[in-house]
């Protein structure tokens, strides 16, 4: 069980985002830069109780009208080999010390415990209290076939938002692994969306095998529920 530690981060998490998601291919905000507020989201727990998982939602209301987020992070207490295109940035945890912060969808062990909640075998936490299920985060997948441990992740950045394809280990010599492709929801619609929408090239929302589906709040104090991710089709390989 992951532990909500009540202390400071520096810079904090919204510091970070600010100067990372401009340079996103998928940010639609102002010239002049984000202006975030935290508005919802929720994390998993990392079995080895290593890694940090957060689906952060942050609204940016620099612009005419406010724009949503979906951010996955994972924070790490050293730098994940071989992801230095997917860092954050850095901070000082007031207990743990420095952590790296990465972008969760290049991490294998945040896609890891993603799969484990769309297979029923992990529960989403609330987002701010320790060992606190969130009921309110749905999972769905109708595939079969996919293997537990992650092996490797590709990533893709587009215009839309980020899709995932994801490589799973064999469980034993006899069984074969298998591919599965995640697309991230980046730009979170502002009214309900409960039905799967198509936000990037990739994956037919018609065809999908699976979503994860949660809430956040926005500028209003409204509440509405949209697809965080959609679940392409599992391939043996």
């Amino acid at each position: 069980m992951a532990v909500i530690h009540n202390t400071t981060m520096t810079p904090g998490k919204l510091e970070l985002l600010t100067a990372w998601l401009p340079a996103r291919p998928w940010y639609v905000g102002a010239a002049r830069g984000p202006e975030l507020a935290k508005a919802g989201g929720f994390r998993l727990d990392d079995p080895e109780g290593e890694v940090g998982i957060e689906f952060m939602v942050v609204t940016d209301t620099s612009g005419d009208e406010p724009v949503s987020y979906l951010v996955p992070l994972s924070y790490r207490g050293a730098p994940l080999d071989g992801a230095d295109e997917a860092l954050v940035g850095t901070s000082e945890h007031g207990v743990l010390g420095k952590r790296w912060v990465y972008d969760g969808a290049h991490d294998p062990v945040l896609v890891g415990q993603l799969l484990a909640f769309l297979q029923g075998r992990a529960e989403a936490q609330a987002q701010g209290v320790s060992g606190t299920p969130d009921p309110s985060v749905t999972g769905y997948f109708t595939g079969a076939g996919v293997s537990a441990e992650v092996a490797s992740v590709a990533v893709t950045d587009g215009e839309y938002g980020t899709v995932v394809v994801v490589e799973t280990a064999a469980a034993g010599a006899s069984e074969p692994g298998s591919a599965l492709t995640l697309q991230v929801t980046r730009v979170l619609p502002h009214e309900q969306a409960e039905k799967p929408q198509q936000q990037a090239p990739g994956i037919d929302p018609t065809g999908a095998q699976g979503h994860v589906t949660a809430g956040w709040r926005l500028p209003d104090g409204s509440e509405v529920r949209a697809p965080f991710v959609l679940v392409g089709g599992a391939a043996t390989r």
